[in-house]
C-alpha cells in the first residue's frame, strides 16, 4: 500500500479499530470468569505477533536495530496500560472504567509537547475537554465514590497517553507493519511474566467459547485493531488521534446496547453529542463555521 494512500486512510483506520475496540466489551463480560487476565492478554498478543510476522514476512529483511528498543518500549507501555486498567475494573464499574481511562485525551497533547514542544492549539484542549465530559456523561452510573480500582484507571489512562505518544515518536521514518509485530511480541513477553506471578496458565480445559472469543480478541481486537491504530497514528497529530481514539467508549456502550440489553439514558445521548462535537472540534477546528460568516461579513 502506498504512502499516499496510507495517509488518507490514517484517520478512518483509527475509527475502524475503535468500533473494534467497542465490539470487546460485552463479549469479554463473561470470559474472564474462565481465563485470567494475564492469560488473555498473553495468547492475544502471541498470536498476533506471529500472525503478523509471517503476514509482512518480507519486509523484515529492512529493519536496523532500533526497530527492536522501538517496538520494545512501545510494546511495554501498551502491556502496563492494559494490565493496570484491567485489574483496576476488578474495583470499579466499567463506566467509571471508561471514563477514568478517557483522560489520555486530555493529557497526550500536553505530554506530547513536553517530548517533542509540539504545543497544543486551544482547539486540542477544547477537543480534549469536550470529549472527557461526553465519556464522562456515556460512563455515568450515578456514583460518585472514588475507589482504588478508580486510581489504578487513571493510572491506566496516563500509561495509555504514553504509548500513545510513543507510537507517534517511535514510529516516524520506521515501517509501521514491523515495528507493530515487535510491539506485539513484547507485549506478549511481559504478559508471559505475568503469568508467573498470578499462576494464569489454564490447569483445565478451557470452554469452547473462550476459546472463539480468544480468537476473536487475538485476529480482530489485537492484530487488526492495534495495526489500524499504530498506521492511523503514524499520520496523524497525536492530539487528533486522541480524541478519535476515544470513540472506543461510546462504541462500546453501543454495542452493549445493541446485544447485551443495556438500556440507554438521556445521559448517554448527550455524551454521545459532546463526543460528536469534539471529533469535529478535533478534525476540522470549526473551520467550516469562519468560512461561513466570512462571506456574510464581507
Amino acid at each position: 500500500m502506498s504512502e499516499a494512500l496510507l495517509k488518507k486512510a490514517a484517520r478512518p483506520l483509527i475509527v475502524a479499530a475503535t468500533l473494534i475496540w467497542g465490539s470487546t466489551f460485552f463479549i469479554m463480560k463473561d470470559t474472564l470468569d474462565d481465563v485470567d487476565l494475564m492469560f488473555l492478554l498473553a495468547f492475544r498478543f502471541t498470536f498476533a505477533a506471529v500472525l503478523l510476522a509471517l503476514v509482512f514476512w518480507r519486509r523484515w529483511k529492512g529493519i536496523d536495530p532500533s526497530y527492536w528498543w522501538r517496538g520494545g518500549l512501545m510494546g511495554v507501555f501498551l502491556f502496563a496500560a492494559y494490565a493496570v486498567q484491567n485489574y483496576g475494573l476488578m474495583d470499579t464499574t466499567p463506566g467509571k472504567n471508561a471514563f477514568f481511562t478517557a483522560v489520555y485525551c486530555v493529557i497526550v497533547p500536553f505530554l506530547y509537547w513536553a517530548v517533542d514542544r509540539a504545543r497544543p492549539d486551544r482547539f486540542n484542549v477544547l477537543a480534549a475537554a469536550l470529549c472527557v465530559a461526553g465519556i464522562g456523561f456515556v460512563s455515568w452510573d450515578g456514583g460518585l465514590a472514588f475507589t482504588m480500582g478508580d486510581a489504578l484507571t487513571l493510572c491506566g489512562g496516563f500509561l495509555f497517553a504514553c504509548h500513545i505518544v510513543a507510537v507517534s515518536k517511535f514510529s516516524q521514518g520506521r515501517d509501521i507493519f514491523i515495528l507493530t509485530a515487535i510491539q506485539f511480541a513484547s507485549t506478549a513477553l511481559c504478559c508471559w511474566v505475568g503469568t508467573l506471578f498470578t499462576e494464569g496458565i489454564p490447569s483445565g480445559e478451557l470452554p469452547a467459547r473462550a476459546w472463539w472469543v480468544l480468537l476473536y480478541l487475538a485476529v480482530a481486537g489485537t492484530t487488526l485493531a492495534l495495526l489500524f491504530q499504530n498506521v492511523g497514528q503514524k499520520y496523524t497529530d497525536p492530539s487528533s488521534a486522541a480524541v478519535l481514539l476515544a470513540l472506543e467508549a461510546p462504541f462500546g456502550v453501543a454495542f452493549s446496547v445493541l446485544f447485551a440489553e443495556e438500556a440507554p439514558t438521556p445521559f448517554m445521548y448527550l455524551g454521545f453529542a459532546l463526543i460528536f462535537v469534539a471529533v469535529v472540534c478535533s478534525e476540522t477546528k470549526f473551520d467550516f463555521l469562519r468560512r461561513a460568516r466570512t462571506p456574510a461579513e464581507s
